[in-house]
């Protein structure tokens, strides 16, 4: 940890945080969003520069477009949560998703990157709207008074604030001390064997594109006819090519590996979610049906009864209970 920020000044960022988002958090009265969003944003500067400072002096500085959506990532976050009217909470939440995925796409992780806008900044976020939009009735413009105190006035803004910051305190320290002890779940080689495996009509296109392929050739499949997998040996850098007119076979040696047959990030995170894990995206598409679901509920128009059919209702009820 020591090699990328001092963990006394990282623990001391998080503490000023804390009090500035406690602060800017909304409340009747006295209101002291300013000094508190210039308190939050001075530690998450500070946290930033010495990153950044450390980064220098290893000739590992990231790109301006880090800093970019690193900004409006912290401040749409900070406005999100202190902003006293849901709807524009929503919102600011939306940007906060979107230069997150920036962030992703900076580390050439595409696949995190659009699934964080498709899923929360599309299917989660309209159900928060929905939602909001049913149970809340907005206020007119200055009219903050009339806000309901949920909205108008944060409940235990020190402890929310705090534990937090001691979550994110904790999360950050054992993410530093941790990274160089991680080992793999998985070979890299062996993934990227399997994905390739899987995918023989795209081996099948790049051989056919770099000139390796002659006619009636493809690249062989593993299990015999009827079995879509590819006769590709990533550790040895082998591909058995077959002839479907002769039925013959070669092998492709490794100088006539073509460089750019390698499986991609997409397809690594794809592979991993839907072999190793397919009950998860069983469970999280369940759990989207259900909110498409409640969402499609609690947004059943009220039907608007006229005056006249009102007085029907009513003398109708009234002789009912007469009788």
């Amino acid at each position: 940890m020591d090699a990328l920020i001092s963990p006394l000044a990282l623990y001391i960022a998080c503490a000023l945080g804390a009090v500035g988002v406690a602060l800017a958090l909304p409340t009747r009265g006295v209101s002291w969003r300013v000094p508190g969003a210039i308190l939050a944003a001075g530690a998450a500067g500070l946290v930033v520069l010495l990153l950044s400072l450390r980064a220098y002096d290893n000739d590992q500085l990231p790109n301006v477009y880090f800093y970019v959506f690193a900004a409006l990532a912290l401040g749409s976050a900070l406005r999100m949560i202190t902003h006293p009217r849901p709807v524009y909470s929503a919102l600011y939440f939306i940007l906060t998703i979107i230069a997150s995925s920036g962030v992703y796409v900076i580390l050439a992780a595409e696949f995190m990157a659009f699934a964080l806008i498709i899923i929360y900044a599309g299917a989660i976020l309209i159900t928060y709207l929905f939602v909001i939009m049913l149970a809340t009735q907005a206020p007119v413009e200055g009219d903050e008074e009339l806000q309901a105190d949920y909205d108008a006035q944060a409940r235990e803004p020190m402890i929310a604030a705090g534990v937090g910051f001691v979550l994110l305190a904790v999360l950050t320290t054992m993410m530093f001390n941790g990274l160089g002890s991680l080992t793999p779940r998985s070979d890299p080689v062996a993934r990227e064997q399997l994905v390739l495996e899987s995918l023989p009509i795209k081996v099948d296109r790049i051989l056919d594109e770099a000139g390796l392929l002659e006619e009636d050739e493809r690249v062989g499949r593993l299990g015999g006819e009827g079995v879509s997998k590819a006769a590709v040996n990533i550790e040895h850098r082998t591909i058995v090519i077959e002839n479907t007119r002769t039925n013959t076979t070669r092998s492709l040696t490794p100088e006539q590996w073509p460089e750019d047959l390698s499986a991609t990030n997409t397809e690594m995170v794809g592979s991993s979610l839907l072999v190793d894990h397919p009950g998860a995206i069983e469970i999280a598409g369940v759990i989207l049906l259900m909110a498409m679901l409640g969402a499609t509920v609690l947004s059943r128009r009220q039907v608007e009864i006229d005056e006249d059919a009102k007085a029907h209702e009513a003398r109708r009820l009234h002789g009912t209970e007469a009788s």
